[in-house]
């Protein structure tokens, strides 16, 4: 059995300026994302054929974390805001999905970076899942972050060259629902 553990880009700061690649070392600015860069390299230390796949925010058709939060934040059932300093890649639950079982069936070892190819702030990407639910995206509220990674795009290029499964971006998979 192949051993494929899913880390997360909260295992940076932020602080780069670039997108970051498979080669970056971690530089976690609070707990998650030490926990993380934590388990990743106890993953590597107990299996090194093992694929450490690293992802960002993960969206789906409706129930992800991010699209519950903005229908909260419309509909004002919670307080808070969505972010427009904080940059990710999101991807959708389908493709990180398949590139995890592609992943797994293959003999890959090492770091991958899995991410949608689209860079959106968390408060643009509340508005794609506004127009693409049929909400009113002027009721979504935006602030600026405090204390956490802004800028922490993933590079997938490895993966785009590795991988059949297409890893579509955010501007794709959040169109419009018929």
């Amino acid at each position: 059995m192949r051993l494929v553990h899913v880390s997360s880009d909260a295992i940076f700061s932020g602080r780069a300026g670039r997108e970051y690649t498979e080669s970056d070392e971690p530089d976690p600015i609070y707990p998650y994302g030490a926990a993380k860069a934590a388990a990743e390299t106890a993953v590597r230390a107990i299996d090194p054929l093992a694929a450490v796949v690293r992802t960002s925010l993960i969206l789906g058709d409706g129930n992800g974390a991010h699209e519950h939060l903005t229908h909260d934040l419309v509909a004002g059932r919670v307080d808070g805001a969505l972010f427009v300093d904080e940059i990710r890649k999101p991807v959708h639950v389908d493709d990180l999905a398949a590139a995890l079982l592609e992943l797994g069936l293959g003999n890959f070892a090492g770091v991958i970076n899995v991410a949608g190819g689209d860079a959106v702030s968390r408060y643009e990407l509340g508005m794609l899942v506004a127009r693409r639910d049929g909400l009113d995206a002027d009721r979504i509220p935006s602030a600026t972050s405090s204390g956490r990674p802004g800028d922490i795009r993933l590079d997938v290029t490895l993966a785009t060259r590795l991988l059949r499964t297409r890893l579509r971006g955010a501007h794709e998979f959040m169109q419009a629902k018929p």
